[in-house]
């Protein structure tokens, strides 16, 4: 078959397709179809206290549907989701028209402090809030401090401290994504706009902003589907202050009711997958249409830098004091808490207590290093294993050979599923299929697999789609075969995007905690899901020191990742 015909796309017949195409159709589809039965499954069907499958019901949904409880969760996930959307969007928005379209001092700091951020577990970040802004913080110690009185002023557990966490948690990323939306903004509407008048922020308002309003929605939208599937904040900020969102109802369901109500978690998922599903639609539409602005034109295009004049040092100053807040307390906050024995706020009295014994207890524990390098070797394989796959699978849909449709869309399943319900779906493959899986770094890997290719397959599609198919030809005419040909050809020019994809999979399956959460055993604990129970016992200073040497080896990896993102011009997230 030639390279010709490998292009066409028109064949739909078995016979036409390649055999690693098939290969790979049937690998998709035995790890994202049976997560989809499986949940529906459980959800219609009755639970025996033995775990087994009885009679078929609807009684799960009705029950949802008929609590009292359910409009409270569903306004408090939409209210959440998009309070987080927004502040993420405002403060990402504000860094990068500072750093790319103004000449305020001190603009790298940003691309600093996003590098630092991107190593950060998620569980340690929104731990450090809590212990700055909770009961014992020095936010509101300060609080009592001036105006008196013993109760807390602030309290983090509420809807309204869910929304800062989470917004803040994902405003980096904002930053890093919207970095190139301002920095390959077409300079002459704007100043067109100055000729007729317009001032700074008339111009920033009607014009920037305006050309910028396709990628604010769209990754306004992408942080609001993030927050709705995100478990880390509803769970460590919402549940203690009974505050309840989709995802901590599903794991409130599986692990704090007694006896565990399996069947009304899975119906909560099944929910939460048809939301999911319909935002995502929602955002590939509004992704579609951002070719409709696009101003970067090989004709007359040239970015232009804002001169601020003696505003230059104040917006230097905005420059300091957001990653300040972003980056700057949070670490601060952990480091003080890992050199302490027992967590206190921020004072001159306890600075005598300040020591290195959470670190050396860290180093020195088995369980603590087990941890460390369980997640090393699960981040590595699952990276390894997603980047082999999207390679060839990667391939197959950028030069649409036979199949390559079907392929693209199982490969996407995943996406709909938020990572708690994909979890609580595979627990329930592993335990009703009596599998040794469950509990063991292999079960791990393998859900991370089937979570993450969809992000691998996108970088490979798009490294191959810079690759231009005559190369292939020409090898095809000297009489190559297709598989020497990828592997001497593609494969030696895919190489950056792959390194980007390795990178970019690593960071995702280490940090995650949701995922993981239910399907972890005693011999399978990684860093995220350590920490996480770190928090739930109470070992605050433990918790703090394995986040700090765990940032530190995570940082590591995002400024490689970065680097390679950035210099071959590939998607940051």
């Amino acid at each position: 078959m030639t390279m010709a015909v490998a292009r066409g796309g028109g064949r739909s017949s078995t016979a036409s397709y390649y055999p690693q195409v098939i290969v790979l159709i049937v690998l998709f589809c035995v790890g994202v179809i049976p997560p989809f039965v499986f949940l529906a499954y459980s959800s219609l069907h009755e639970l025996d206290p033995s775990g087994a499958f009885g009679a078929f019901t609807l009684g799960h949904f009705a029950a949802i549907f008929a609590s009292r409880s359910f409009s409270s969760v569903i306004v408090n996930s939409a209210v959440y989701s998009l309070g987080s959307a927004l502040l993420a969007l405002v403060i990402g928005a504000a860094q990068a028209w500072l750093a790319e379209r103004t000449d305020a001092a001190l603009r790298q700091v940003l691309y600093v402090s996003s590098i630092v951020s991107l190593g950060i577990p998620y569980v340690l970040y929104i731990v450090a809030w809590i212990l700055f802004l909770g009961k014992a913080g020095p936010v509101n110690a300060a609080l009592q401090h001036m105006f008196g009185g013993t109760e807390p002023y602030i309290s983090v557990y509420s809807l309204g401290g869910m929304i800062f966490v989470e917004g803040l948690l994902w405003s980096p990323l904002a930053f890093l994504l919207l970095s190139p939306v301002f920095r390959n903004s077409d300079a002459s509407f704007e100043e067109a706009a100055s000729i007729c008048g317009a001032g700074l922020l008339s111009t920033l308002r009607y014009v920037t902003l305006g050309m910028a309003r396709p990628a604010l929605l769209a990754l306004g939208l992408l942080v609001f589907i993030k927050a709705s599937e995100s478990f880390e904040v509803p769970a460590l900020v919402g549940l203690p202050g009974s505050t309840r969102v989709l995802t901590s109802t599903i794991y409130q369901r599986l692990t704090l009711d007694m006896p565990p109500d399996v069947g009304s978690a899975s119906a909560f998922g099944v929910l939460l997958l048809v939301v999911m599903a319909i935002l995502l639609q929602i955002y590939g539409r509004v992704v579609a249409q951002t070719h409709r602005y696009q101003t970067v034109t090989g004709k007359g295009f040239r970015p232009r830098v804002i001169r601020l004049g003696r505003w230059r040092y104040a917006a230097g100053a905005l420059i300091i004091t957001i990653p300040f807040i972003v980056v700057v307390i949070p670490l601060a906050t952990i480091l003080w808490a890992a050199l302490l024995p027992y967590y206190q706020a921020f004072s001159i009295k306890a600075v005598p207590l300040l020591g290195f014994g959470n670190f050396v207890q860290v180093l020195n524990s088995p369980s603590f290093r087990g941890a460390i390098v369980n997640s090393l070797v699960l981040g590595a394989a699952v990276a390894t294993l997603v980047t082999v796959l999207s390679a060839v699978a990667g391939w197959c849909v950028a030069r649409r050979v036979a199949g390559a449709r079907l392929l693209d869309g199982l490969a996407a399943l995943p996406l709909v599923f938020p990572a708690i319900v994909l979890g609580l779906a595979f627990l329930e493959i592993f335990v009703h299929a009596g599998s040794r899986l469950y509990g063991s770094l292999l079960s791990l890997v393998v859900v991370s697999m089937v979570a993450y290719m969809p992000y691998g397959l996108r970088y490979a599609q798009l490294g191959v789609i810079q690759i231009h198919p005559e190369l292939e030809e020409a090898a095809a005419i000297a009489g190559a075969r297709q598989a020497r040909t990828f592997i001497r050809v593609v494969l030696p020019l895919l190489i950056p995007a792959l390194i980007s994809c390795w990178l970019f999979v690593f960071l995702l399956a280490v940090r995650a905690v949701s995922l993981m959460l239910l399907l972890a055993g005693p011999d399978s604990q990684v860093v995220a899901v350590t920490l996480f129970d770190f928090w739930n016992n109470g070992q605050v200073g433990e918790l703090a020191a394995l986040g700090c040497v765990w940032t530190a080896i995570m940082t590591v990896f995002c400024i490689a990742f970065l680097v390679v993102a950035r210099r071959y011009q590939l998607p940051i997230g």
